[in-house]
């Protein structure tokens, strides 16, 4: 149950006007990303001092751009601060298979979560690539890592490397600070998996704030790099899928932290 005067704030990132009334039935805050017109009632990106423009190409991290830069410091300290989409969503962990999505998901702090900084989703493990998706994307990929025909050798840089370009991982890291640049590499080589969905909770907002600096300056310096000539899902949201591999890396070194579930279901369902 949620402490006596704990407060919580859960960010419910969507993509279509329609779901309002599904993300306020959550009591979530409904927040509109992307081209679409949303109604008033809906939080956006597009005000202040914002990026919304690079949303094809940073996904959700325009809203956490203008949350940072216009939001966090009007929320009272001690506050947990939270982000989900309208297709991935906290659990509460009951197993409910008919429940509505209402039920299934957390509307409340567990105490399960008091004794951390920063609580991240599951794992997704990515050694079981399916090998007609490793050569159709990854061929180049797999001719300079042999070994990954074993699933035990392959890792986060060999999954980024199939989809999203060979070579892209390690030339970002290249343009990181050199507090993160060595521990980073480290990590995308050694892992096998990685927190999915650049989701995570925090109490902290300096924590947070210390996160979006790092991730930004980064992420800025990418651009100089890669542009914004970009082709297909896995290239033109490239700034967004380096941030999903950071964002674990980062809260993991930084914090202390707990994995919880992610609930799959889109809202377009209910």
């Amino acid at each position: 149950m949620q402490k006596k005067n704990e407060r919580s704030l859960i960010y419910c990132l969507c993509l279509q006007d329609n779901l309002l009334n599904k993300v306020k039935n959550l009591n979530y805050i409904p927040v509109g990303l992307g081209e679409e017109k949303f109604s008033a009632d809906w939080l956006r990106d597009n005000t202040g001092k914002n990026i919304t423009l690079k949303n094809p190409y940073y996904g959700e991290y325009t809203f956490h751009y203008w949350f940072w830069k216009n939001e966090i410091d009007k929320i009272p300290d001690d506050t947990w601060i939270g982000f989900c989409t309208y297709r991935r969503f906290w659990s509460n962990k009951k197993k409910l298979i008919s429940e509505s999505i209402s039920k299934k998901v957390i509307n409340e702090i567990p105490n399960e979560w008091n004794d951390y900084d920063v609580i991240l989703g599951d794992q997704l493990n990515i050694q079981n690539i399916k090998w007609i998706k490793i050569l159709k994307y990854g061929k180049k990929t797999l001719l300079k890592n042999p070994k990954a025909i074993f699933t035990n050798e392959r890792n986060i840089k060999f999954q980024f490397d199939v989809f999203h370009g060979d070579g892209i991982l390690d030339k970002a890291i290249d343009l990181l600070d050199k507090e993160n640049r060595d521990d980073f590499r480290l990590y995308v080589n050694n892992m096998p998996s990685f927190n999915r969905g650049n989701m995570f909770v925090s109490k902290s907002k300096k924590l947070i704030k210390d996160y979006y600096l790092t991730i930004f300056d980064w992420l800025n310096e990418c651009e100089k790099l890669f542009g914004f000539e970009l082709e297909g899902y896995s290239k033109m949201r490239i700034y967004g899928f380096l941030a999903e591999r950071f964002l674990p890396y980062w809260f993991n070194k930084n914090a202390k932290t707990l994995e919880w579930p992610i609930l799959f279901q889109d809202l377009n369902d209910e």
